[in-house]
């Protein structure tokens, strides 16, 4: 047994750190910036779909992504219900851990990337539809796409890399906010009116914060890849929000608030997957790449196509998840992460890279059309004109955030 007691604490520290930043810092983030009368459905949504995720977790979503593999696809049902695991036992995916916290780091990952999604769909989306599609998605992608790269399924075997879950999280979440977005058509007042920016900009900080559990604890130790990942995040973010900015104010003439935190978080999207295997340059240069293109996907796709994806999921977190993957091959350096890119003389993650990005983004695309289809034939997916226009939080929650406000 390789137990390691301060990994295990770092460790711990990172879930608490990712486990903050999905139940505080994206609910407040979302909520912050949807309309007044929407603000608590907002929060139950994010909430919701993260506590359904963590059941299906331990159930079998664990046993799926790390237990064995069937055809490189999917994993096996030995870990059913955590079978067999007892709390003392090794992980067997990093030995230094203890098997339950490995399985409770991973946990919040599968939930929070669900939970991201709730984005694309606020104000309008039926609370039910919500949380029939949350079971299904968690299962039908997230677990399936999880176990390809990080549970030795067929992706992994080829050589794709992500670090931290540019692939597995950003661009999951993105692309399926994105196709669910367009399948929801758009809301009845399509624009943005934030019920409280100061509220979206703590959440944007407090993602922030987690972040650092996100990806410094995606090297599973306490180790110097870890402390690079947490340096390199930090430098991403703020280049990121700078550039998100500046090209705010280049092209609007003002410089916003909500424009410098969606930088950041488009910086630390952009740098997820690569965090573990680029240095100080890599990371200041994927900020600024990830606060430039995610900025040019937010202002001129979503003009260019009309669809309504409300808070920029697949703008900022599948544009900036797929980016970052692709820069693994351009930016890896082996003294950070054992592998060099194209930049340091070897192009062989290049092709690895590229099939992974496409592979993710169609499978998630396609299963997600589904699964949207499936479930507005149950319950509709959408919320009637009526509650649309009087506000979700008193239509389906009998609540108001703002009793002032209809």
């Amino acid at each position: 047994m390789n137990i390691n007691l301060a990994d295990n604490v770092w460790i711990l520290v990172s879930t608490a750190l990712v486990l903050l930043m999905a139940v505080v810092g994206l609910s407040s983030f979302y909520a912050g910036l949807t309309k007044g009368r929407n603000i608590l459905n907002t929060f139950v949504m994010v909430l919701v779909s993260f506590c359904v995720t963590s059941l299906l977790w331990i159930i079998y979503g664990y046993s799926l992504t790390f237990s064995g593999d069937i055809s490189g696809i999917i994993g096996d049902l030995k870990y059913l219900f955590l079978n067999g695991i007892n709390p003392s036992d090794p992980a067997p995916s990093a030995d230094n851990l203890y098997h339950y916290l490995f399985i409770f780091f991973q946990m919040t990952f599968a939930a929070i990337t669900v939970a991201l999604m709730v984005g694309a769909f606020i104000e309008r989306m039926n609370f039910k539809a919500w949380i029939l599609i949350s079971i299904l998605w968690a299962t039908f992608v997230y677990f399936p796409v999880a176990h390809w790269i990080w549970g030795g399924g067929w992706l992994s075997g080829l050589g794709t890399l992500d670090f931290a879950g540019g692939l597995v999280v950003h661009e999951t979440c993105g692309v399926g906010a994105l196709v669910g977005a367009v399948l929801l058509g758009a809301r009845r007042e399509n624009i943005m009116k934030p019920a409280n920016l100061p509220l979206a900009a703590v959440g944007a900080g407090l993602l922030w914060f987690g972040w650092f559990g996100f990806n410094g604890g995606s090297a599973l130790s306490i180790s110097s890849q870890a402390v690079s990942a947490a340096f390199v995040t930090t430098l991403a973010s703020v280049t990121g929000g700078l550039t998100w900015m500046f090209a705010e104010w280049i092209k609007f003439k003002k410089p916003t608030t909500l424009g410098l935190i969606t930088g950041f978080i488009a910086g630390l999207a952009t740098i997820t997957p690569a965090s573990g295997f680029v240095d100080v340059f890599g990371g200041v240069l994927i900020g600024f790449l990830g606060g430039l293109v995610c900025f040019l996907a937010v202002v001129y796709l979503k003009a260019k196509f009309k669809y309504d994806d409300s808070l920029d999921v697949w703008g900022v977190h599948g544009v900036g998840g797929m980016l970052g993957a692709l820069m693994i091959a351009f930016l890896a350096k082996e003294s950070i992460g054992g592998v060099s890119g194209l930049f340091f003389g070897n192009g062989s993650l290049i092709i690895p890279q590229i099939v992974g990005i496409i592979a993710v983004g169609i499978y998630t695309a396609i299963v997600t059309f589904l699964i949207f289809k499936v479930v507005d034939k149950i319950t509709p997916i959408r919320v009637s004109k009526e509650e649309e226009i009087t506000g979700l939080d008193e239509q389906l929650h009998g609540e108001k955030a703002y009793m002032d406000i209809l």
